[in-house]
């Protein structure tokens, strides 16, 4: 059975599907007491409450259930990104990842997998595709991509100190049903803005978008089923994968493909932009599991489209 932190939330959520049509089976572990999100509607996903931060509420779902594996998609960063208690949100969010590992060494699991991302890359030079043993900066612009980092380097000493498997996922830019509106890309508030026929806000975007603008996006279920067979595959030859689509997608290609699904769609952008940057190279991800991405950009679309025109709301 594979224990899911995060597993009601966005990536986690498809990544717990993904695995029960691999066969295997689930127990999450959420914070709140809530309801499945849709995607695991009928499914026989187990839940339990308990905070990755609360150690002993941790260990003890290892007494209720047989533990084989961990994929920690929970956030181990502070939230919000300037805590108004910074070295104590700094405290919990690295006491949860030192949990879950304590966890995996206690309960005697085959693998553990951490969540980690592509913003680790920003800052690191050379042009192409980012392969997984790139130099990267040693700062960080922000809190997610520092704990990134950080939970990366322990990872590594942990794996080294204790024996335990432990996997790196530096996920890319993912969009997809469960997914809000990103800061740093512009497709999920397009696509919403298609599903509801109005013209889309992208105020909350950090930088703003034109249509040139860029980057490595990869569907939710492409994400969730890449996770599921890091998880699973028999033997992994390295510590760290990306998990993307491995080419750049552009605001440009995102607006086309939502007009082939919705016509009238108010989503063109103005042009200029950055040239494509943050392409995934994800070579050792499909050598060592076989993954291939099966959502193109226009899939993609009509498929996320097809899912909020139902009444899903997010």
């Amino acid at each position: 059975m594979i224990l899911v932190t995060g597993g009601c939330g966005f990536i986690g959520s498809h990544t717990v599907r993904a695995l029960l049509n691999l066969g295997e089976d689930c127990v999450v572990v959420q914070r709140r007491a809530s309801e499945l999100p849709p995607v695991l509607d009928g499914t026989r996903v187990m839940v339990e409450q308990a905070d990755t931060t609360d150690r002993d509420a941790l260990l003890a779902v290892g007494r209720r259930h047989d533990i084989t594996g961990i994929v920690h998609l929970a956030g181990s960063y502070p939230w919000p990104p300037v805590p108004d208690a910074p070295v104590e949100a700094t405290r919990q969010a690295l006491g949860g990842l030192l949990n879950v590992a304590e966890a995996a060494q206690e309960w005697g699991v085959r693998r553990l997998g951490i969540a980690s991302t592509i913003g680790v890359y920003l800052g690191a030079a050379g042009d192409g595709p980012l392969r997984e043993d790139a130099p990267l900066s040693m700062t960080a612009p922000g809190s997610i991509p520092t704990f990134k980092k950080v939970g990366e380097m322990l990872s590594g000493f942990l794996a080294d100190t204790t024996g335990l498997d432990i996997v790196n996922y530096r996920i890319s830019g993912t969009w997809g049903p469960l997914g809000h509106p990103d800061p740093f890309f512009a497709a999920p508030a397009l696509i919403h803005s298609a599903a509801r026929g109005a013209a889309p806000d992208l105020s909350h975007l950090v930088h703003p978008a034109f249509a040139e603008d860029g980057l490595d996006l990869t569907y939710v279920k492409d994400t969730g089923r890449a996770i599921a067979l890091l998880q699973l595959a028999d033997k992994l030859n390295y510590r760290t994968y990306n998990v993307g689509s491995g080419r750049a997608t552009t605001n440009a290609q995102i607006s086309q493909a939502i007009k082939n699904s919705v016509p009238d769609a108010q989503v063109d952008l103005p042009t200029g932009g950055a040239t494509p940057h943050l392409v995934l190279d994800i070579s050792r991800l499909k050598e060592d599991t076989g993954y291939h991405p099966e959502y193109d950009t226009e899939r993609a679309a009509a498929d996320y489209i097809t899912w909020l025109r139902a009444g899903n709301d997010n």
